[in-house]
């Protein structure tokens, strides 16, 4: 399982708790290092015994159990860990895709948009986007100038349609809505 992405972001235990399946790997990106360089992966004790120094296969990083990263990465998950985290960035989390569907609405432009704990995204169609094949056919052209006005409205959205986004609890009430009204004023002048 890839939770490079999703892994504590989604869910405390990442998606593979959501939606309730028990990888045989599992991989992790720099969210256990609390955003600093840090990688890992886990799994079932048969496949971890065939690393060295146990087993056959070689692993290396530059980077593992860097300390500081370590450090940062625990007193993160000490913050995911609290009562009530990932309901209140999920919470944010749609109330932020929802704003922008619905200022997509008022200017008259076809979005779809997804939430899941801090990740959102957004495609330009009027269908949902349920695969590579839909994303496909999104009006990337749109979001690339979607992208621009965000920018001249002094929000940085990833560069790319294709791309996730995403919100930490240090996104606050007026972080959310200064990103839907920028997304608001970009939808107007993508009409005009």
């Amino acid at each position: 399982f890839d939770e490079v992405m999703t892994g504590f972001r989604v869910g405390w235990g990442g998606f593979q708790n959501i939606c309730g399946v028990s990888p045989d790997l599992t991989c992790l990106g720099k969210v256990i290092g609390g955003g600093l360089p840090a990688a890992a992966f886990g799994g079932r004790r048969d496949l971890i015994e065939m690393v060295a120094p146990v087993g056959p296969v070689y692993q290396a990083g530059t980077l593992s159990g860097n300390p500081l990263a370590m450090a940062a990465g625990r007193a993160t998950l000490d913050i995911c860990r609290q009562p009530g985290f990932y309901e209140s960035l999920g919470s944010a989390s749609s109330r932020l895709a929802e704003g922008l569907r619905a200022a997509a609405v008022e200017s008259g432009v076809s979005v779809q948009t997804q939430a899941l704990g801090g990740m959102f995204g957004m495609c330009f169609s009027s269908r949902p986007v349920r695969n590579f094949d839909d994303a496909k056919a999104c009006d990337h052209a749109a979001f690339a100038e979607f992208f621009h006005a965000m920018l001249d409205g002094g929000v940085w959205f990833p560069p790319s349609g294709y791309e996730a986004m995403f919100i930490s609890s240090a996104h606050g009430e007026a972080d959310i809505d200064l990103v839907i009204s920028a997304g608001r004023e970009a939808f107007r002048s993508r009409r005009s």
